[in-house]
């Protein structure tokens, strides 16, 4: 193993000034000569004047011009013990390798989601507001991005062959994270997630926790696997994320209010527009994925219709989505906010329309699938934030 002190390739020793020499009149530097040792076995140190002593202090030597050199002499190797930085470095790469385990695309979903439904219970009762309720309303995020890490995480491990042509920036497949660990990130997150769950949400909103986790388990584990058959992955999908967790939350919210549960029509209209939104997702994931799918002989419509058609299908199916918003606005003036609701959605539709021009002119090549994609996925973070004030 070859060792490096300093970056200097040399033995640099200034040269001492005869002034230094003539104070030590009656003594000699006596070298005395060493075994040959090959230059290649010699850590490469760099002596400065003024050299460190072991211990770290200085030592001054008085010359005849009363001037004071200052000494010091330094033996590095060893010195200072083991060298922290391999260890702060491991946990860093290990915290980093967590992250993108858990997709960050997604938990940001999932985060805007439960919070922006959770803001707009609270405004529809604003008097039931309780400081005491914040604690648990943290612990139900908690539990969602944990369920969110299981389902993103199972699918991981089980497609780690099919990633590392379609995703080998993520973790198992990039060598990052070892599948004994994903195992372990990955029932923790799903016993972390059941226990808080069955402990301040109740039976019911257990339940609904644990349909999510069964779906997201036969989405990606054998023998089941229904990400094999398009319709079934589809359907998945947009059940977990779009009427689970807007229905789920949103009661879940009302209930810790003392609330029974009641449709509004904001969250009529945002759970109906996420779950189509949703599909459009499920549709459109598989995009930049077309490659690994043919390899691995996964059947999807991307590689089944050819990823002009389908970016065509979701592009049209989400401004339906924003047609349909516009409209209810119009309509039902007495529900929404028309002043937000109809520009927004009208700019989020034209936006939509530009990025599928984009996509078109770069003729569908990778790069501008992987943006188009993260483009959907954008699209759906501002109507969670929108929610709040529609």
């Amino acid at each position: 193993m070859e060792h490096s002190v300093f970056h200097s390739a040399s033995l640099r020793t200034p040269a001492v000034n005869s002034t230094f020499r003539a104070s030590l009149p009656h003594r000699k530097l006596l070298i005395k000569p060493a075994a040959t040792v090959p230059s290649t076995l010699i850590p490469n140190f760099a002596v400065h004047l003024q050299p460190r002593w072991p211990c770290g202090c200085r030592r001054s030597v008085s010359t005849k011009s009363g001037r004071r050199t200052s000494i010091q002499a330094c033996t590095q190797v060893g010195a200072a013990g083991p060298d922290p930085l391999p260890l702060v470095n491991n946990i860093s790469a290990f915290r980093d390798a967590c992250w993108r385990f858990l997709r960050p695309h997604t938990i940001r979903g999932t985060a805007l989601g439960s919070v922006s439904l959770v803001t707009r219970a609270l405004i529809e009762n604003s008097h039931l507001i309780k400081w005491s309720l914040l604690l648990k309303a943290l612990s139900g995020l908690f539990a969602l991005i944990c369920g969110n890490g299981y389902i993103v995480g199972i699918n991981q491990i089980y497609d780690i062959g099919i990633d590392k042509v379609n995703k080998p920036y993520l973790p198992i497949a990039a060598g990052d994270l070892s599948v004994k660990s994903a195992w372990f990130l990955v029932i923790f997150f799903a016993v972390a997630g059941l226990l808080i769950v069955g402990l301040n949400f109740g039976p019911f909103i257990t339940s609904l926790y644990s349909l999510g986790l069964f779906l997201g388990t036969i989405y990606s584990v054998p023998p089941f696997r229904m990400k094999r058959f398009p319709v079934a992955a589809f359907l998945i999908i947009a059940t977990v994320r779009g009427f689970l967790l807007n229905f789920g939350v949103y009661y879940a919210t009302r209930a810790a209010l003392g609330l029974t549960f009641e449709w509004s029509s904001p969250v009529a209209f945002i759970t109906t527009f996420v779950t189509l939104f949703a599909l459009v997702i499920a549709i459109t994931k598989d995009l930049p994925d077309v490659e690994g799918d043919r390899k691995f002989q996964i059947s999807t419509l991307a590689t089944k219709l050819g990823v002009r058609n389908i970016s065509f299908l979701g592009s049209g199916l989400l401004l339906l989505n924003y047609v349909a918003a516009i409209v209810a606005a119009i309509y039902n003036p007495q529900a929404f906010n028309r002043n937000i609701m109809i520009p927004v959605h009208a700019i989020l539709a034209s936006s939509l329309i530009f990025q599928s021009w984009l996509l078109e002119r770069a003729n569908y090549n990778k790069e501008a699938i992987s943006t188009f994609y993260r483009f959907i996925w954008n699209l759906f973070y501002a109507e969670y934030i929108i929610f709040p004030l529609i």
